[in-house]
């Protein structure tokens, strides 16, 4: 190995070992802070608890506490702030994951508030470590959990909490999911044990269905919902918008092909995308279907399906998956078609448009 090689190679490490150690840096920096939002948030429910008339004790504290610690501080205290800070205590202090670590002194006044916030106090070392461990269970930004707070349900916050940290979203990835209704479309195919899942460790593909939402939103497309395309357009938008597609499609997925041609008796057939899973470690085919769902495109699909497992897929692979998306489709059709133990063909309704709260409530009834 030549001199300059083996330069290049060092370089490369310490390059590494520098970004690594900034973005450590970065997420202790930011867990720290979230961490201290929560405790002034703690503080000033439980000095507000002192006050006989709640609500407007409550007013008082937080004008006054702003004007202090702005003078004091600059920027980032205001009563807004203050209030989602108050707000992000009652929503995270009765969350089970909390329970058991948040034991620390309480300061009983205002003026206790404002000496915690100005003065380092002294502590053993267990309770540095437990310290430490309360800022590592935050590990989001502040505008990540200032969204997330108003959700109500402790599990789907949950949920999109984990989501958000292992899929690095960020907070505009966060609510397009939320707006979405990931988490729901997700419950569909779950029973009870399995929706406890998501909230205790978010999407977890063990098996083909894990993978599968109805309806897939592809909103990000920019194809009015009434509008006449066609399915070659639909697939070049899609292509077009592939990370958006990815993020849709879900944990693990790298796109593979487009009109993937596939050859025997002299006869040729092209699949529509083809992705592959890491996690399941499978191959994922996908045909686009503008109209109602028929029989013929599943028959289609378990063909391709077939092709894959028999020709393309490796020993140590698993077997392929098909899922035709689809603008309507009949759950009849697809029961009486596909055999009763099947678990690698799967039909889906997509809509080009973000439906309101209603009509996708209604959508996902409909899909149960």
């Amino acid at each position: 190995m030549s001199k300059e090689i083996q330069n290049k190679a060092l370089f490369k490490q310490v390059v590494e070992l520098l970004q690594n150690a900034r973005q450590q840096v970065l997420r202790t920096v930011n867990s720290t802070m979230v961490y201290t939002y929560f405790e002034i948030g703690r503080m000033i429910v439980e000095e507000e608890q002192c006050g006989k008339n709640r609500a407007e004790y409550g007013k008082q504290i937080l004008k006054g506490l702003s004007e202090q610690l702005t003078k004091e501080f600059g920027r980032g205290f205001s009563v807004v702030n203050l209030e989602n800070m108050r707000k992000f205590y009652l929503a995270y202090s009765i969350s089970e994951s909390l329970t058991g670590i948040l034991q620390i002194p309480k300061p009983q006044s205002l003026t206790g508030i404002l000496k915690n916030l100005n003065s380092s106090a002294q502590t053993t070392n267990s309770e540095t470590e437990k310290t430490e461990l309360q800022i590592l269970f935050f590990k989001l930004t502040w505008t990540h959990y200032i969204f997330l707070m108003r959700i109500d349900d402790e599990n789907e916050r949950r949920f999109y909490e984990i989501e958000s940290e292992k899929n690095n979203w960020s907070v505009r990835e966060l609510k397009r999911q939320y707006d979405t209704a990931l988490y729901v479309r997700l419950t569909l195919s779950r029973d009870p044990v399995g929706v406890l899942k998501l909230s205790e460790k978010g999407q977890v593909i063990e098996q083909p269905k894990d993978i599968i939402k109805d309806p897939y939103i592809l909103e990000f497309l920019g194809l009015p919902e009434l509008h006449r395309y066609s399915e070659l357009e639909l697939e070049e938008e899609i292509i077009n918008k592939l990370e958006h597609f990815l993020l849709e499609l879900g944990n693990g997925f790298t796109f593979v092909a487009r009109q993937k041609r596939i050859t025997f008796d002299d006869k040729h057939f092209r699949i529509d995308l083809v992705f592959y899973n890491r996690i399941l470690k499978c191959f994922v085919l996908i045909d686009l279907k503008i109209g109602d769902l028929k029989h013929q495109d599943l028959g289609q699909m378990q063909m391709y399906v077939n092709y894959y497992d028999r020709e393309m897929r490796l020993e140590d692979e698993n077997k392929t998956i098909g899922i035709v998306l689809c603008q309507n489709k009949s759950d009849l059709v697809v029961e009486y078609t596909l055999p009763e133990n099947n678990k690698q063909i799967f039909a889906s309704k997509y809509k080009t448009v973000l439906p309101s709260k209603e009509d996708l409530i209604k959508l996902i009834s409909e899909s149960k």
